[in-house]
């Protein structure tokens, strides 16, 4: 154990990692113990308003847009504050953790924005945490360079003109850092992740002509951007620079949020960037809070919910009309393919499936969308270029064409797809695949093809969880039940083993993801993160 840090917060249960000195300092410490005392108490209430409202929806199975909040709707008057010039184009984001190689391929991209993600990009070891850190400070003094130690190639910064803007994304209000504590209790993970980050780099990022701009992840409730911008307000006259530095995109990855989007903004005026459609976590959030709302909410093998979908389409138009309505950026989804080194077919037909996406997205008006690998940017980029042409965005394309009733966002039934046997095996496979990783302290990982993160793991165990409560039948005449679900994994389990070997599968974690995912799919109490057993398990 690691001796106790000089400051109002002890770091526990950690080993002192290489350079933790530069990221723990006393004045950092004492900052993040500030957030603390000032902002976790609401965080608390917050979290307990998030399962009111979601035993109100078990109750009524519907949601509307809020009456209380008709007349911030209604005011067409205010906007959020503009743009700063390092975030007006924003055409291709690359997302992805912050280990030290990423750091520097991400920055050297060619993406106009660079999603620093401490979040489900990550899993949240001490190290990941810490050494995330420390691996931003160095990029932004340019003191990073990375070499491969199989390959032996070398990463270095290319010149600051040619680099991405960082967005950096904390971790979600539910988690907790359990190395940091306050008064004998975690701090929340979405504090440390901030404090830190804001602490050390706000002036530095200023001094380099852009500024300390966050991704705000599963956010449930225009309640919670408010807190958000509470700490926003205090932090900023914490560290003396001027009110609105701080700008924030915020994730609309839950259905709740959805029905919140202008007041969101609203309540973020004045640090507010924009809005990104976030598609995973959002068809997660979907299962999580109508699970109890029969056959019409029954989502389909989730590869078979693509963007046009009806629901989907209802909710990508109506943010885009939301942004732009009130002067803010909207960001599209993700793109996830990873391109194979050994398959050109592979990547032709993926290659054209991305196109197609991104085109979809900059003609729907979008003012710039998600990748995750580097090979795509050029995509990407080709697709908005050929839109946007020479201006920064289409902020001003207002979409007054878009209305959007509230049934419209939960008509899961207006999709013309059901779950497959095939969709039950994929779940399996990608749940146990990225949770071993996971609990190996990798966030981000290629699994078939695709970059997958938590939401990814969210979304299959869901589904796992759905199908088998609503009594699904597939196509194969097979019905949806935990023994169903105990044979494909058992069987997926001895395949993965047959593929990496006795030696490999050994020295994994393999047991424990099979029997975690097994955990979270078939407990009657449906778990609202799985990140929140498997921090338990996580080591480091």
């Amino acid at each position: 154990m690691s001796a106790p840090a000089p400051s109002p917060l002890a770091v526990v249960n950690a080993e002192p990692l290489p350079r933790q000195e530069e990221v723990l300092t006393e004045a950092a410490l004492a900052f993040v113990a500030e957030l603390h005392r000032r902002f976790t108490p609401r965080r608390d209430e917050l979290l307990a308003r998030r399962a009111e409202r979601r035993a109100e929806i078990a109750r009524t199975s519907t949601l509307d847009f809020l009456p209380e909040t008709a007349a911030i709707r209604a005011d067409d008057s205010w906007k959020v504050a503009p743009a700063p010039a390092a975030l007006t184009d924003r055409r291709v984001e690359i997302t992805g953790p912050t280990d030290r190689k990423m750091t520097i391929n991400a920055l050297n991209s060619g993406a106009k924005v660079w999603l620093a993600d401490f979040e489900d990009a990550s899993a949240p070891t001490w190290e990941n945490v810490i050494l995330g850190q420390l691996n931003l400070i160095d990029a932004y003094t340019r003191k990073i360079d990375f070499t491969d130690p199989r390959s032996g190639k070398s990463y270095t910064l290319k010149p600051a003109e040619e680099l991405a803007t960082v967005v950096m994304r904390p971790r979600g209000w539910h988690l907790e850092e359990r190395h940091l504590t306050f008064d004998g209790r975690p701090v929340p993970g979405a504090l440390v992740d901030f404090g830190l980050y804001f602490f050390h780099n706000a002036q530095r990022l200023i001094d380099l002509g852009k500024g300390p701009y966050f991704y705000l992840p599963k956010t449930e409730s225009h309640l919670e951007a408010r807190l958000w911008n509470e700490i926003f307000v205090f932090a900023q006259d914490y560290v003396g620079i001027p009110q609105g530095t701080v700008r924030a995109t915020v994730l609309i990855e839950t259905i709740t949020a959805a029905y919140e989007m202008e007041e969101i903004l609203y309540e973020l005026r004045d640090h507010a960037a924009g809005l990104n459609a976030g598609r995973w976590d959002y068809l997660f959030s979907i299962v999580k809070n109508f699970r109890d709302g029969g056959a019409k909410f029954v989502l389909p093998d989730r590869n078979a919910v693509t963007m046009t979908a009806p629901f989907m389409r209802a909710y990508t138009e109506l943010l885009v009309r939301t942004c732009h309505k009130r002067g803010a950026h909207a960001i599209g989804g993700m793109a996830a393919f990873i391109p194979s080194r050994k398959d050109a077919e592979v990547n032709k037909v993926a290659f054209e499936k991305v196109k197609a996406d991104k085109d979809r997205e900059a003609n729907d008006g979008f003012d710039g969308s998600w990748v995750a690998h580097p090979d795509l940017v050029p995509i990407a980029m080709a697709s908005f270029d050929a839109v946007l042409g020479d201006r920064p965005n289409q902020k001003d394309r207002l979409r007054e064409d878009v209305s959007v009733a509230p049934g419209d966002l939960i008509a899961i039934d207006s999709l013309d797809a059901k779950p497959t046997y095939e969709g039950l095996r994929n779940a399996v496979q990608v749940g146990i695949r990225y949770i071993e990783a996971w609990l190996r302290g990798l966030g981000a990982v290629a699994i078939f093809n695709l970059m997958e993160d938590a939401a990814t793991a969210e979304i299959s165990r869901s589904q796992i969880w759905q199908w088998i409560n609503a009594g699904v039948v597939f196509e194969n005449g097979e019905t949806a039940t935990p023994e169903l679900a105990r044979k494909v994994a058992a069987e997926e389990l001895a395949a993965i083993r047959e593929e990496i070997g006795a030696e490999a599968f050994a020295a994994g974690k393999w047991q424990q993801a099979h029997d975690l995912l097994l955990h979270v799919s078939l407990d009657a109490d449906y778990a609202d993160f799985l990140t929140l057993p498997a921090y338990e398990q996580l080591v480091g």
